[in-house]
């Protein structure tokens, strides 16, 4: 076993905390965390989507010194694992946004735009850490911005445009929600207003991308890099999981860097989201379990313990960096 490797498997435990949280939250609380849209097809598609490949790992290759950090826009991130953005974090602990951002510590962080709290304070808990910004395209125009200038001005390193988000889905386990982002804009004339606000200088991602030709008409835009996701399910029902979309996304960006989230819960499926193209992976619900169980040094022990686990896997496969990890090391099962 390689140093650093824990025996107990990521997958177990996000089990154990999803099992903490769930003693220690209302019922509606986690709802609101474990729902999905629809009938939850697409929610319960997503894990066992990744779990469909299986490995063709290199033999007899030096594996020693694995280094599973990856770089994104100039800065360097200890793993491929990051924090998708998370809203109303009070929800799940008093610290809110501020323990999820201190708790990611060196890694990747996406801050909600539906943070409970101030952007200031959560640019104080990352400290010299880079975080990034969500921002959804809102009616008035001028909100969405307006939100996004007060990210940059606090230290954000990159925005992330969430285009999948129209309007808000209904969800069986919430009742009817209202309505937060609606009229959503063309990609041109939005993305352009984000990277005027910016000064052009930070990198705007969209999220929420599932077809190649949307890659492409975003790229075309002025996009920096994308994001494929489904929203962990909670928009449109029975899309296409991430899985899936990610290849697809992927010959159509070019150089651009992909990012993926939705159903990712182990070492073994970001080694897949690698080998499928992914530049890094997004998690929500497994660090807001962390955080509702264990507070920030929760979510610090899970990704932690993840990018022990991601490094683990790498020189299993016969992998020293994510940068050795190429298509031919997966199969579909």
């Amino acid at each position: 076993m390689s140093p650093g490797a824990d025996p107990r498997s990521v997958v177990a435990r996000i089990g154990e905390l999803e099992a903490a949280a769930r003693t220690a939250l209302s019922r509606r609380v986690v709802d609101y965390v474990a729902g999905g849209a629809g009938e939850e097809i697409a929610l319960g598609e997503a894990v066992d989507a990744w779990r469909r490949y299986r490995f063709a790992p290199h033999a007899l290759r030096d594996v020693t010194g694995v280094d599973a950090g990856v770089d994104l826009f100039g800065r360097h991130f200890p793993s491929p694992v990051g924090v998708a953005p998370v809203g109303y974090a009070r929800l799940l602990h008093p610290d809110g946004e501020s323990a999820l951002a201190a708790g990611a510590g060196d890694h990747l962080f996406v801050l909600s735009a539906r943070s409970d709290a101030a952007v200031a304070d959560v640019a104080a808990a990352r400290g010299t850490a880079p975080w990034w910004y969500q921002v959804y395209v809102t009616a008035d125009r001028a909100v969405g911005e307006g939100e996004a200038a007060r990210a940059v001005a606090a230290g954000a390193t990159a925005l992330v445009l969430t285009a999948d988000t129209p309007y808000v889905a209904a969800k069986a386990r919430q009742g009817r929600l209202r309505t937060v982002a609606p009229g959503a804009d063309q990609a041109p004339a939005t993305l352009a207003d984000l990277r005027r606000l910016t000064g052009h200088g930070l990198p705007v991602l969209v999220k929420g991308v599932l077809r190649g030709d949307d890659a492409r008409r975003f790229l075309d835009a002025g996009a920096a890099g994308l994001v494929v996701s489904n929203h962990g399910g909670r928009q449109l029902d029975r899309t296409v999981a991430t899985a899936d979309a990610l290849p697809e996304v992927v010959a159509a960006a070019g150089r651009a860097p992909v990012l993926v989230d939705g159903g990712l819960r182990s070492g073994h499926d970001v080694l897949v989201a690698l080998a499928l193209g992914a530049a890094a992976v997004l998690t929500g619900r497994p660090p807001a379990w962390a955080l509702a169980a264990g507070g920030g040094p929760g979510v610090d022990a899970l990704l932690t313990a993840w990018s022990a686990e991601v490094a683990h896997v790498l020189g299993l496969a016969g992998c020293r960096t994510p940068a050795d990890v190429t298509p031919d090391l997966v199969r579909r099962g």
